[in-house]
């Protein structure tokens, strides 16, 4: 029998090869970021049930636990979704940009224009499709994050010009931003806006250009806004509560009684009283609220510190980012999570106009869960480090790296 070099057999070299497998293991972030994401999911399902249950016995036969059985199932396709990130190369995402961004539009388009048996008409907009399944403008904010950083980094140093530079990302985001605003959901519609305009920056566009294309924007958002009268009517509410309608400052004025009757320590699990149709939407739009009434001002600083770390984890994974568009990526993904949370927070303490925005992980809605939780599976292989494993005796993949 031939014998290969180093006194191996052909056989044992074989057998060696099929040992040899490659992994991703994580980082240090990439597990805290894990962690966070679990622990929040765990709380937003026992917030979601007790914001809810009120709602839910009234609407669905008795039925209390109808939300959260529903959410459940979200939280399953999550943990797959995040799962399949998680081991998926990243970089792969650069490929498939123009691809995500087409379907996006198309099925923005589809809201739009098809019959309302298969696109229904909810709380007076067109947001989702099949029934209440799948809301295409929550697909739109990774494909805005994908495709903007795949463009940013194909344009290198171009981007510093108008023309050739920023007007393709003008037309492209634009059009979405457009589509979703004739949903309409105009504050999904300015998130697009405002995460092309960050992640430009951050890829080295001029400053004065959007502050020309501001200026230019200003005069003709301000004849157009009377259109959607819902977004002005918020604004003067928050602006002027004493001189608003009591339709428009109702859910406003109900959820600061919510967060201002929990103090310090709130009423605890289950013993809030607003959910009982006072606020509108408790378990999605003001689910901060039910957080506020029943965990206290202990329970708002909680799953504020809990985004802040989210961000913290998010924006070093960046920095350390195998690629520039996996930099970008990931200040993309990130900011858009930990930005959405800040807002609702925000709104529901009286600090913002009502925007409409779920509160991540927390909030009522599959669709939202399922991407936020992909945007943390993507975070993840981003913050992981791929390596070559030899024989049976692999080490844990949760394990620090040697040094």
């Amino acid at each position: 029998m031939a014998v290969m070099r180093g006194g191996a057999t052909p056989a044992r070299a074989h057998a060696v090869s099929l040992d040899v497998r490659e992994r991703w293991r994580m980082g240090a972030e990439a597990r805290l970021l894990v962690l966070v994401s679990a622990a929040l999911t765990a709380f937003g399902l026992a917030v979601l049930y007790s914001a809810s249950a009120f709602v839910a016995a009234n609407e669905h036969d008795g039925a209390s636990a109808y939300f959260l059985f529903r959410q459940l199932g979200g939280v399953g396709v999550g943990i797959v979704v995040f799962a399949i990130a998680a081991k998926l190369d990243a970089d792969r995402y650069r490929d498939w940009a123009w691809r995500l961004m087409g379907f996006t539009i198309v099925c923005m388009i589809a809201v739009l224009v098809l019959p309302e048996r298969l696109a229904p008409t909810i709380h007076g907009s067109r947001r989702f499709l099949v029934g209440a399944s799948f809301q295409p403008t929550e697909l739109g904010k990774l494909a805005v994050v994908i495709w903007v950083s795949m463009l940013i980094e194909k344009k290198g140093d171009s981007i510093r010009r108008l023309t050739k530079g920023l007007v393709p990302f003008l037309v492209v985001v634009g059009l979405l931003a457009v589509l979703a605003a004739l949903e309409p959901d105009l504050s999904v519609a300015m998130l697009y806006a405002l995460l092309m305009s960050l992640l430009l920056f951050v890829g080295g566009a001029r400053m004065s250009h959007f502050i020309a294309l501001g200026a230019m924007a200003l005069p003709f958002a301000l004849t157009k806004i009377e259109r959607w009268r819902y977004a002005v009517a918020r604004l003067s509410a928050f602006f002027e509560p004493g001189t608003a309608p009591s339709q428009v400052s109702y859910q406003l004025n109900q959820s600061l009684i919510a967060v201002g009757s929990g103090g310090l320590f709130g009423r605890g699990f289950g013993m809030g009283f607003q959910q009982d149709n006072f606020v509108p939407f408790p378990y999605s739009d003001f689910v901060a609220s039910n957080v506020g009434e029943e965990w206290g001002f202990i329970g708002i600083a909680g799953i504020t510190i809990a985004f802040a770390i989210y961000a913290l984890c998010g924006f070093r994974i960046a920095r350390k980012a195998r690629t520039p568009f996996l930099q970008l990526v990931a200040v993309g993904l990130t900011f858009t999570t930990v930005l959405t949370a800040f807002l609702h927070i925000g709104v529901v303490i009286g600090l913002l106009p009502t925007t409409g925005l779920t509160l991540p992980f927390i909030s009522y809605g599959r669709s939202n869960l399922v991407l936020t939780m992909l945007f943390t599976g993507i975070l993840v292989n981003i913050g992981s480090a791929k390596e070559r494993v030899i024989g049976s005796g692999a080490t844990d993949p949760l394990a620090a790296a040697p040094a």
